[in-house]
């Protein structure tokens, strides 16, 4: 998560089972929240927070689910497919990002 408001990088390749870092290296507070209809079927949904569904992360924020500066985020992948996610506060800006498990 950057200054520029975006994910870096945007889009990722990796194989089943791989866990991802999501670091905060911004001076602002940012979130990991996935898309609930853009991740495969039976896939495990994540956001930060812990959150269990896309609404619940959006009723959430900022009051959990808010990385701040220097913080950072991780899941494990453990479906094949897609991933779609955002930041709740600068989705509109373009923060999106896609992972690909393969």
């Amino acid at each position: 998560m950057t200054e520029e408001l975006g994910f870096d990088p945007k889009s990722i390749q990796v194989p089943v089972g791989t866990t991802v870092t999501f670091e905060n290296t911004s001076s602002i507070g940012h979130s990991v929240t996935a898309y609930e209809d853009k991740i495969p079927d039976g896939a495990t949904y994540f956001a930060t927070g812990g959150f269990d569904s896309e609404q619940a992360a959006k009723d959430g924020y900022p009051e959990k689910g808010n990385l701040e500066a220097g913080e950072s985020y991780e899941h494990t992948f453990e479906t094949k497919g897609t991933y779609e996610y955002y930041c709740i506060p600068h989705e509109l800006n373009g923060m999106v990002g896609t992972i690909e498990v393969v």
